[in-house]
């Protein structure tokens, strides 16, 4: 079965959640996971996994989920393996268990895009002789920024996708952006989501949190 992430946001209040759950069940899906994103006053941003019986068209999640008052589909992308709980402790295990500095950033962007949901990952370091990608995900685009002006970074931030600096080719697949110090403000960890959808506040938190961590580690 085919399995989809769905990003979606609803009114918070009792049985709204459950009445998603009906109206996905109604054209075949089934719910594997469910993860809040973000809680604020009034609604929340929930990523569900679902399956979806061989043939059913992931439209459908859609058209089902937007029947209903107070929900929109923010985004649906194809998803691989389900969502796991403690996510961010295991790729902190993972990071501290290898062998030295270079390893342990590979293993970082390796797994920030399944612990943070996004399409890929970077490291990069401004210099006096430029911009330089030290390390990047599988799925990292082959072209590179060449400049940054975003650094030096203080703290997790989204980056403007459309900016000067940004390649043609990220901005041609609308790559959301986000960023954080690593240790030195000078290198960052960076994120990118293509086709979106955009970071939530709580999610820019998280990569802070979690940057922070991990330079300590590398310390």
């Amino acid at each position: 079965m085919p399995s989809y992430l769905l990003r979606v946001q609803l009114d918070d209040r009792p049985g709204s959640l459950g009445s998603l759950a009906v109206a996905l069940g109604s054209v075949g899906a089934d719910i594997l996971s469910l993860d809040v994103v973000e809680r604020t006053s009034g609604y929340a941003i929930d990523d569900l996994v679902v399956d979806l019986p061989p043939g059913a068209m992931p439209d459908m999640l859609i058209t089902a989920a937007e029947t209903l008052k107070g929900v929109r589909v923010d985004s649906i992308r194809p998803h691989t393996g389900l969502l796991e709980a403690h996510r961010e402790l295991e790729l902190i295990d993972h990071i501290a268990a290898a062998e030295n500095t270079p390893a342990m950033l590979q293993v970082l962007v390796n797994e920030a895009p399944r612990v943070l949901r996004v399409g890929w990952c970077t490291v990069a370091e401004l210099s006096e002789s430029g911009l330089r990608r030290v390390v990047g995900s599988p799925a990292a685009p082959e072209t590179q920024a060449e400049s940054a002006p975003w650094l030096p970074i203080e703290r997790a931030t989204t980056l403007d996708g459309s900016g000067d600096w940004v390649p043609q080719v990220w901005r041609d697949m609308d790559t959301t952006l986000a960023a954080a110090p690593l240790g030195d403000p000078n290198t960052a960890v960076i994120l990118g989501r293509p086709g979106g959808p955009d970071f939530r506040p709580s999610e820019v938190a998280r990569l802070g949190y979690l940057a922070g961590i991990v330079a300590t580690i590398l310390r």
